[in-house]
């Protein structure tokens, strides 16, 4: 298969990482699908971008909590385009608090817009990408998940436990020839840290900036492609040297 012909499902790609991977890998020729929930206009900007770029895409909108709509707008794209070549797991969403402030709904749609959202994309489209015996899928982790951050345990839980799907799901698929992988972004200049105090977090990267979205976006072009067949199971940072 050409890297042309090959579709790829983005989901959060309104977001800033999310925009950034879906114009990287326009650029690479995959045929990009950009999913957003409530932010249209922002994902009809991507896929500007990805059109001005000479890419091709189109946007789709459902809400990765809403398991029966997933199945459905998964189910769309099966019918229209196949099994993708890849997903890219890339909603999620912060509401930072201390653990003694947090309320239970913040816990919840923290967790589960990673966690569900994780599943609710998936699950539709695995078996297809089984009968295909090739593709990628790559899990927007963080940081958090790794080590832990103050004020963070709803977004270090969630992100934690994607990098735990990520690392079971590649057992299973890996004989079908479908590679799953994390990756975990540090400080990354994205709208999410517009109110971070990031001269402090700055004092824990050993390389004295933020990241932009495209080190991450360059990451995920190169874990799609056919040159990482090999690698599966990983979970790869991009945070400037943070331990």
């Amino acid at each position: 298969m050409e890297v042309e012909q090959k579709k790829i499902l983005v989901t959060g790609a309104s977001g800033g990482i999310g925009r950034a991977i879906c114009l990287a890998a326009a650029k690479k020729g995959y045929y990009v699908i950009a999913h957003y929930n409530l932010g249209k206009e922002k994902a009809e900007e991507t896929l500007r971008l990805v059109k001005d770029a000479g890419g091709k895409g189109e946007l789709i909108q459902f809400d990765v909590l809403d398991r029966e709509g997933c199945r459905e707008k998964m189910e769309s794209i099966l019918s229209a385009h196949g099994a993708p070549w890849g997903v890219i797991s890339n909603a999620g969403i912060n509401k930072d608090q201390t653990f003694a402030g947090l309320e239970g709904q913040d816990w919840d749609s923290v967790v589960h817009t990673s966690l569900d959202g994780f599943y609710n994309v998936l699950q539709p489209l695995t078996l297809a990408m089984c009968r295909k015996k090739k593709g990628r899928i790559i899990a927007i982790s963080s940081v958090s998940g790794i080590t832990g951050n103050r004020g963070q345990t709803n977004y270090s839980a969630a992100k934690a436990g994607l990098i735990g799907a990520c690392k079971a799901l590649a057992v299973e698929l890996a004989s079908r020839n479908i590679t799953v992988n994390a990756v975990a972004p540090g400080l990354i200049e994205t709208e999410m840290l517009k109110d971070a105090p990031v001269e402090t977090l700055l004092a824990s990267v050993p390389m004295k900036r933020m990241g932009k979205p495209e080190d991450v976006a360059n990451l995920v072009t190169f874990l799609l492609s056919e040159e990482a067949g090999y690698i599966t199971r990983q979970v790869i940072s991009v945070n400037g040297g943070i331990i």
